[in-house]
């Protein structure tokens, strides 16, 4: 098999490949040591289950790895170990990733080991039952967290059925019905090589990287069945409160708002937005809820990357007799925004933390490998990775004001604390 489209980033050192058999191929050159990280993708993950299935793709992460038609459990963990590599399965709301990070002697090794386990897992029924025990201990395990607890109400609350709605790790209900069988449907269907991204970066050359990709892979065909399209449900902005009492020593505050994904040109505003709100010991909201006026143990912000509609979500934990006048101090700060533009300095130190943010988080083999696989999964390109760059440089002031006056109106509320502070907004 050949390489059918070659694509370089000359700047960067990043080369794209798409192979005969759709693979799609991602090279970067670094030779400063001696240690080559690959990032795995496969166009999949828990948007892609059922709502009678969430947390199947937790599950069958965590028992990839246990068994392929020639290997055991206890041989594959083996083989890792034995020359001291790392090998691990996970799954996400937009992707579900395989990591390998190895010495580049060993590299061959390890990643036919990768191929073996994304073409012929068995999914030994002993180790299913074993990882579903472990999953639904660590499902309860979150329900005593109260920002878990706040987190999963604010999800539910905000996208109802919509896949986005659940833990990667699903209910107790729904991973006590996903069976072995369900497991190797999903498999069959999604784990495909049009549907794989490998993403490689450390001391190996775009040369190598391809004949070995070739030779590992190449035999792995394509099924001319098409994948069922993704469908999502459409959602409607519909502000509600979620309230639930909880004998906590600290009462959890969300407010979230729906905004966009990460294809919307709103996409870097937000970041910064986030950056400037939630993002250090410098942010607006440590600052001001935190430092002046005491009210939070624990104040920030989030705006996860989605390949459909993401959350903008703030957050407090505080004393629990401090409950109103938190949710009115972080919603005002948020309010803030579509009332009193930035200043060009604020403006200014946000972007220049979210650039240095974003370059520190480019520094390994492992972190480049990730950052540009994820990006070819998302349907972004490598060609993203500059493009966001230019993109944050160029935000403006009025940028800013317009998109904050765009998503944040009514806020969804989410409360976990003692039911004398808390069940008062239970309306």
């Amino acid at each position: 098999m050949t390489q059918t489209l070659t694509q370089s980033l000359d700047r960067q050192n990043i080369h794209r490949i798409v192979l005969n058999n759709g693979i799609v191929l991602l090279v970067k050159e670094n030779p400063t040591a001696d240690i080559i990280s690959t990032r795995l993708f496969l166009k999949t993950g828990t948007c892609w289950e059922t709502r009678t299935q969430a947390g199947l793709s937790h599950l069958l992460a965590a028992t990839l790895t246990k068994g392929t038609e020639n290997l055991s459990s206890l041989e594959i963990a083996e083989k890792v170990e034995s020359v001291g590599a790392r090998l691990s399965a996970d799954a996400s709301t937009d992707y579900f990733l395989l990591s390998l990070k190895t010495v580049s002697a060993d590299f061959e090794e390890i990643l036919t080991l990768a191929s073996q386990l994304l073409t012929s897992p068995t999914f030994p029924p002993e180790e299913v039952e074993l990882e579903r025990r472990i999953t639904i201990q660590g499902i309860r395990s979150q329900q005593e967290q109260p920002f878990s607890v706040a987190f999963d109400q604010l999800r539910r609350i905000m996208y109802g059925d919509h896949p986005y709605a659940f833990s990667s790790l699903g209910t107790e209900e729904t991973i006590s019905q996903v069976s072995r069988e369900d497991l190797e449907a999903f498999h069959q269907t999604y784990f495909r090589p049009d549907r794989l991204i490998i993403s490689i970066a450390g001391n190996i050359t775009v040369d190598q990287a391809t004949v070995l990709v070739n030779q590992v892979f190449g035999n792995w065909e394509t099924d001319p069945t098409p994948v069922p399209p993704l469908v999502l449900p459409t959602l409607s902005l519909n502000p509600q409160t979620g309230v639930i009492p909880q004998e906590t020593q600290q009462s959890v505050i969300m407010l979230g708002y729906l905004t966009c994904s990460v294809n919307s040109p709103d996409y870097p505003v937000l970041k910064l937005i986030n950056t400037y709100l939630g993002n250090g010991l410098s942010s607006r909201l440590f600052v001001e809820l935190r430092e002046k006026r005491g009210l939070a143990y624990d104040v920030s912000a989030f705006y996860p990357t989605r390949l459909d509609i993401s959350q903008f979500v703030t957050y407090i934990g505080t004393a629990p007799e401090n409950t109103a006048i938190a949710i009115d101090g972080l919603r005002s700060e948020v309010e803030r925004l579509q009332k009193v533009p930035l200043t060009e300095a604020e403006l200014q130190v946000a972007k220049n933390k979210l650039l240095g943010q974003y370059a520190l988080g480019k520094q390994t083999n492992g972190q480049l490998a990730q950052v540009y696989g994820w990006y070819e999964t998302l349907g972004l390109g490598i060609e993203f990775d500059s493009q966001f760059q230019a993109d944050v440089a160029e935000v403006t002031v009025e940028d800013i004001y317009t998109v904050a006056n765009r998503y944040f109106t009514q806020p969804y509320l989410s409360m976990v604390g003692p039911s004398a502070f808390v069940e008062v907004f239970n309306k």
